[in-house]
């Protein structure tokens, strides 16, 4: 059975004065959304390069968000799984009153 299907991903990042960049990564399912938050923070001490900053941000937001995805995928299988099975009573054993 083949399926096909295509999820949004809007990515926003922001830098401020400090040298802290923000990223936030939405994933648009149709069906629900997930967000993932990532931060990078520039030693005052190093050449300002915003991209640097970009792309550890974007990254570990795309980390996060990745993670989010796996955990919802193992609770799906954990609810699909088969209930495990009462345990049979055992016999009773020994002298009877």
């Amino acid at each position: 059975m083949s399926h096909t299907t295509e999820w949004q991903v809007h990515l926003r990042l922001v830098e401020d004065e400090r040298g802290t960049t923000k990223a936030e990564v939405v994933l648009d399912t149709g069906h629900g959304s997930l967000t993932g938050h990532g931060v990078a923070q520039r030693n005052p001490a190093d050449e300002n390069v915003p991209e640097i900053g970009d792309e550890l941000a974007a990254g570990r937001a795309l980390h996060d968000l990745g993670r989010q995805l796996v955990t919802n995928a193992r609770q799906d299988l954990h609810q699909m799984s088969p209930p495990e099975p009462e345990p049979k009573p055992h016999p009773a054993s020994g002298w009877l009153s």
